[in-house]
């Protein structure tokens, strides 16, 4: 299982976009995702931690991966990169 963390705001039209590639990647990966509102204190603060100019975020292994606007591409090439290095069962 890859953990995602995926920092969102309110009327963000790119956190919507986001949430619906995540939702088609996780057809491939298995994923698991944890929405943080930016608004709330642990939000804040996981994007002052991440350097976060922009939401949405979107943290792995304690890491931002992504941010803005989310490429299905590129995130498969990161998920991918993650299974393999870490190994299916301890993703």
């Amino acid at each position: 299982m890859i953990a995602l963390t995926l920092l969102t705001q309110a009327d963000c039209p790119s956190c919507v976009a986001g949430k619906r590639v995540l939702t088609e990647l996780a057809a491939e990966f298995p994923l698991h995702v944890e929405e943080v509102d930016l608004g709330s204190e642990s939000g804040r603060a996981l994007a002052l931690a991440q350097r976060l100019a922009f939401t949405p975020g979107l943290i792995a292994n304690g890491q931002l991966i992504a941010h803005g606007r989310l490429s299905k591409r590129a995130l498969r090439r990161q998920f991918t990169k993650i299974i393999t290095s870490t190994g299916p069962e301890r993703s």
